[in-house]
């Protein structure tokens, strides 16, 4: 990956910013995009400290003419695209006939439209050239029904069916896309769903029969380290021949189905 250019966006923390820190380890140029403009720089502020090839730009996701212009300016200042990650996700909690207009409207435009915008952004680049890799990050929640969770994960799943259908459409240029689906994972997102003085992460790995949570069978939460390494394998050379595949990285919490 040595020089290859990346696009990460939702790195100003959580997976996001794992992808990006991976990437940059193995030599990737990386722009790291986030609406949390203080905290994005601050990321990459300091992995700039360590050497990393790291750029911070802002921008708001579900703005077209946002992304439009950051992915210019991307290609402008770093060179052309080689790489996209969908990283940047919102979590809404709420029975579905309780959930707002506000926060089913918010969820979708983070988690559905703004994969949908990026993508169109880069990948129409990518086109020219005949080269590229895609991997949004989903949720095995796309594939499993979960209490107070029916706007996250429908987002997601059709994040996911977008996903798929791109890397149908692109296939002919070379260009691959792949999904990861990460099942609960050690990052503020998560740490937001516990209740204070509540069981915590200990809730996730048990389970939870009233809410029809079998738990996660590994025993632990994921380190965003290890949903990052899963994306980079599949930007990498080793998944050169898998497009339109979904890589369920949750400790076998939805039991592999």
């Amino acid at each position: 990956m040595e020089n290859k250019v990346a696009l990460v966006t939702g790195a100003a923390g959580g997976i996001g910013e794992a992808v990006v820190r991976v990437l940059a380890e193995r030599g990737a140029i990386v722009a790291a995009l986030d609406r949390d403009e203080l905290r994005l720089n601050d990321v990459v502020d300091r992995m700039k400290a360590e050497g990393l090839t790291v750029r911070a730009f802002a921008v708001d996701v579900t703005s077209s003419n946002e992304v439009e212009a950051v992915v210019a300016q991307v290609e402008e200042d770093l060179g052309p695209l080689d790489y996209l990650v969908n990283a940047a996700g919102v979590l809404r909690l709420s029975e579905a006939t309780v959930l707002t207009d506000a926060d089913w409207a918010l969820t979708f435009a983070v988690n559905t439209t703004g994969v949908f915008f990026v993508s169109r952004a880069v990948v129409n680049r990518m086109v020219t050239r005949c080269r590229g890799a895609v991997v949004t990050v989903a949720s095995n929640a796309a594939g499993t029904a979960r209490v107070e969770m029916s706007a996250y994960a429908a987002s997601k799943a059709a994040a996911t069916m977008f996903t798929k259908c791109l890397g149908l459409e692109v296939a002919r240029y070379g260009i691959r896309c792949n999904l990861v689906a990460p099942g609960s994972t050690d990052t503020p997102m998560l740490a937001a769903m516990f209740q204070p003085g509540g069981p915590g992460p200990a809730a996730s790995i048990r389970g939870n029969a009233d809410a029809y949570r079998v738990g996660i069978p590994l025993g632990r939460l994921a380190a965003p380290r290890n949903v990052a390494d899963a994306v980079v394998f599949l930007l990498s050379d080793q998944a050169a021949h898998i497009t339109m595949h979904d890589l369920t990285v949750d400790g076998g919490a939805a039991l592999g189905v």
